[in-house]
């Protein structure tokens, strides 16, 4: 083992013996810390004075303690006691989270640099757009301004090491006086985000204290709790399009303040991982990133292995290729993303832990010695907090110390970056994308505007017709320049992917096109001439409804809006109609599905805040019609797995569709007709019908998730006095019950191998495809095979583009296709629309859809998630339609019929 002792570290403390040190400190931390190598001399020992409280002093415990884990609440106590201590901390304000807790940023610098922090943040906003720079501003503006280093933890809630190692970083910038501290505070601007996700990590701790403290071996441990923030769990790191408020308000922290450089730190893998940004990389982004993101890594690994610690590695792990995870928001914008894995448990005890996964495929055991991993993690391993906060604080200050190196490589490249952005969408095609005025459903069209606005990307308003290459848009048409800042982030969410190689692994989707999630025109224009095209600036794209003519009646038309169902809802105690069939009305076709509703003041304001278009009649067309009846709804979640749950109530609140969410216990209970007419079960279950039906393993101890005075966070969004065991055979016999009684019962993606496997549909078989096929969130194509049933409505074409959620491959008997088969997947390479999927021709003419009467009900199984993520808005449109006709949807309509209908 290298001799820590005659380490002459980097800028070495020489201040060590000038400062007064905690000799509690450093006895405790030897003490937590499970093995000599695990420690680093960079955080052995810690400076006291007596201005600047430690952790300590404000909370009782050091970072790293065992079993103490840090509230929220406290963790911003805190950092407040430390800026009032200290001229080198400021905290900013960021908005509050879904649940109204304050989101806040720390800063630390040099006490010159807090005091002139508003002129950094001004020339950072300069390098970050360099169009209004001329001669050598750019240069000057380097010269004197300073890179902010963001460090962000706590994203995921189990990952609980982040935000307290943060704490103790802080103290440590603040009251280190040895030159590496000194230099880290003059050159940088560090900021902090103590957790990024509040809400959780409140209800986390919480559920730590009640459940998971007595752990003691993996054997023992506890499920965490269902819920982290309000509506998703793990996927708030994929929010692409920014849905939860909480995530929203940190991109706009950053799109205020331009960090060149985000890190974020979670845990997962062993003992730590340093992002270096290996292939698939999207091509898009500057080259310069990918020589950036090595550079920090490998040197990281550097120092860490110099100081002796193991397990410290890169690359194998994470790729480039989507850009949805949060802090991507810095790598999108022309910075730098860094992220850490470092090895947790998932709380603060101390744990025996195996490492080592023997039946690995080659490549994936992490305990093995690789050239990107030279110095491999131990097999089996007792770990601890403090030792997770020795890695993590060891990494960062290594970062922080080539950082603050090369503080002015860094603003350059940031410079550079941006300067390449905007020319490459002045030289390389394409130039640019229009979103064409007058398209049926324009509040799609504003969805898509309205995420690249909140992402800072320009958009114009055309003031007359474009005439391009590509053909002639009226005016009013959106045009998205390339030759901006973000000029590049905006090709990257409207292009079509395509995935470099299908002999690559991505780590999550590899298709995202916003115009093909969304069913919404976007055009990709390679005439350079829509660069002078000239626009009016779009902030907010708000899409006005509207209403011709006069007459007691009012027909919205049904152009696939999902506005449609907020409008019902709105108007709940109002009597609506759909058209079975188109109608034209002078010259306005109203395409079938269209609404049918008395006139009214009230309704006519709604039709026009929603976005929506409608004529009024003198008198109600004379086709066939059906009433439109708002159903008694339920949404069954597992209390093993609300993450997709979560992106359906999401869309549920969003567009105000009232549902009652329950659980295993409502199940059970039986009687589900009693009180419901449609129950959807969202994409649930780990690929099986097994796993959605027994959830959570029961070792024989109940696992409370209720609320109470000394954990006031469980216990939101339902209350389980035990959340193990899952409904069970009797809930899968309740739920059988129900659609035969006339409920109508929807599963999507993945929870609909449940009707399949336990025979609610018997007509039906479940199976998975080959280990050969490969297709993470690719964007394929879907044929309609019965485009008069309701579930359709809005849909003008034959064949659409959905998402592939790899849920079951469905099958039903030939004799039957016809009647139950309502969206097929082609399966061919060409319906491939985006992204990847080897082995196509395995979902060749498989179902997407099947509508089965069961007694006097109904099973609906989609093998797509058409509520993903919040971002397959035009599938949406079928899952709304379903709900809204729940007692309309006709099992069969022959072809005949259907060549004269939509």
């Amino acid at each position: 083992m290298f001799n820590k002792t005659i380490l002459s570290l980097a800028f070495a403390s020489a201040a060590l013996a000038q400062q007064t040190q905690d000799p509690e400190y450093a006895r405790l931390v030897k003490e937590w810390t499970t093995r000599p190598e695990f420690m680093s001399p960079l955080v052995d020992h810690l400076p006291k004075t007596a201005s600047v409280p430690t952790t300590r002093d404000i909370l009782g415990y050091y970072v790293g303690e065992p079993k103490k884990l840090t509230r929220y609440a406290d963790l911003i106590r805190y950092y407040q006691a430390l800026a009032a201590a200290s001229r080198r901390v400021k905290i900013l304000d960021a908005g509050e989270t879904d649940e109204v807790r304050e989101q806040m940023v720390v800063v630390i610098a040099s006490e010159d640099t807090i005091r002139n922090l508003d002129a950094y943040k001004d020339d950072l906003a300069k390098l970050a757009d360099p169009r209004g720079l001329i001669g050598d501003q750019a240069q000057r503006i380097i010269a004197r301004a300073k890179p902010i280093y963001l460090l962000t933890g706590g994203l995921h809630s189990a990952e609980t090491g982040p935000p307290e190692m943060l704490m103790e970083l802080a103290y440590r910038l603040v009251v280190d006086d040895s030159p590496l501290f000194e230099q880290i505070r003059r050159n940088l601007i560090v900021m902090i985000a103590p957790a990024l996700e509040p809400d959780g990590r409140d209800r986390y701790v919480d559920w730590y204290y009640r459940h998971k403290i007595r752990e003691e071996t993996e054997a023992d441990r506890v499920p965490g709790p269902p819920y982290w923030g309000k509506y998703i769990y793990h996927d708030n790191n994929r929010d692409i399009n920014y849905s939860q408020v909480t995530m929203r308000n940190w991109l706009k922290f950053y799109l205020d303040w331009h960090p060149p450089i985000v890190h974020d730190l979670h845990e997962s893998v062993p003992f730590l991982y340093t992002f270096s940004g290996q292939a698939p990389q999207n091509p898009t982004l500057d080259p310069i990133l990918y020589a950036e993101l090595p550079w920090f890594s490998n040197f990281e690994m550097t120092k860490m292995m110099g100081y002796g610690m193991p397990g410290v590695w890169t690359h194998g792990y994470v790729d480039m290729w989507s850009p949805g995870y949060l802090g991507f928001m810095s790598s999108n914008h022309n910075g730098i993303l860094r992220m850490y894995e470092t090895f947790g448990n998932g709380g603060a005890n101390t744990m025996k832990r195996n490492v080592a996964t023997p039946d690995a495929p080659a490549g994936q055991n992490q305990t093995t010695r690789e050239w990107y991993r030279p110095l491999p993690p131990y097999k089996d391993v007792v770990w601890s907090m403090r030792n997770n906060t020795n890695y993590m604080e060891t990494g960062v200050l290594s970062a922080l110390e080539l950082a603050s190196s090369n503080a002015q490589t860094l603003l350059e490249n940031f410079y550079e970056k941006s300067r390449h952005s905007v020319d490459s969408g002045a030289h390389d095609a394409p130039f640019g994308y229009v979103l064409p005025a007058g398209q049926p459903d324009m509040t799609r069209v504003a969805f898509i505007v309205n995420v690249l606005r909140l992402q800072g990307i320009e958009i114009g308003r055309a003031s007359a017709e474009v005439k391009l290459k590509e053909g002639t848009y009226p005016a009013g048409s959106l045009i998205v320049k390339r030759n901006q800042p973000y000029g590049r982030l905006a090709k990257i969410l409207l292009e079509k992917q395509e995935y470099p190689d299908q002999n690559l692994r991505t780590y999550d989707d590899t298709g995202w096109t916003m115009g093909l999630m969304s069913h919404a025109q976007v055009e990709e224009i390679a005439d350079r001439a829509i660069l002078d095209v000239p626009t009016q600036p779009v902030d907010t794209l708000d899409v006005s409804g509207s209403v011709q003519g006069d007459g007691p009646w009012l027909a919205v038309l049904h152009n696939g809006s999902n506005s449609l169902i907020t409008l019902r809802y709105r108007l709940k105690n109002v009597k609506f109609e759909a058209l079975d069939q188109r109608f034209k009305s002078g010259d306005v076709e109203l395409p079938g599905g269209s609404f049918l509703l008395p006139n009214s003041l009230e309704a006519r304001r709604e039709i026009e805040r929603l976005g929506l278009k409608a004529v009024a009649l003198a008198n109600a067309p004379a086709v066939p019609r059906h009433g439109v009846d708002l159903p008694r709804l339920a949404v069954f979640s597992t209390w093993g797995s609300t993450q997709d749950v979560g992106w359906v109530r999401y869309a549920f609140d969003h567009f105000e569709v009232g549902y009652d969410l329950i659980y295993k216990e409502r199940v059970r209970k039986g009687n589900l007709r009693d009180s419901y007419d449609v129950i959807v079960i969202p994409n649930q279950g780990r690929g099986t019908g097994k796993s959605l039906v027994f959830d959570l393993e029961s070792k024989g101890k109940p696992v409370a998730y209720t609320k109470s005075a000394e954990f006031p966070t469980l216990g939101a969004y339902g209350e389980s006095e035990d959340i193990t065991g899952g409904m069970g055979l009797e809930g899968a016999v309740e739920l059988d019950k129900f659609v035969k009684n006339g409920g109508v019962l929807i599963t999507l993606g993945a929870a609909s191998f449940f009707p399949a496997e336990f025979g609610l549909t018997p007509s039906v078989d479940a199976s998975h495809t080959t280990p050969q096929f490969y297709a993470p969130g690719p964007i394929v194509e879907a044929e309609i095979t019965q485009p008069l049933n309701p579930i359709f409505y809005g849909y003008s074409r034959k064949t659409v583009p959905v998402r592939y959620a790899s849920g079951p491959l469905l099958r039903v008997p030939a004799d039957d296709r016809k009647k139950l088969v309502l969206m097929q997947f082609p399966g061919t390479e060409k319906s491939v629309l985006s992204g990847l999927m080897k082995g196509v021709a395995e979902i060749r003419d498989r179902p997407a859809i099947v509508d089965v009467p069961e007694g006097r009900g109904r099973a609906l199984l989609f093998a797509t998630n058409p509520c993903y993520r919040w971002q397959n808005l035009g599938e949406f449109n079928m899952l709304a339609n379903a709900i809204l006709h729940f007692n309309d949807v006709l099992t069969f309509v022959p072809a005949a019929t259907a060549e004269s209908g939509q």
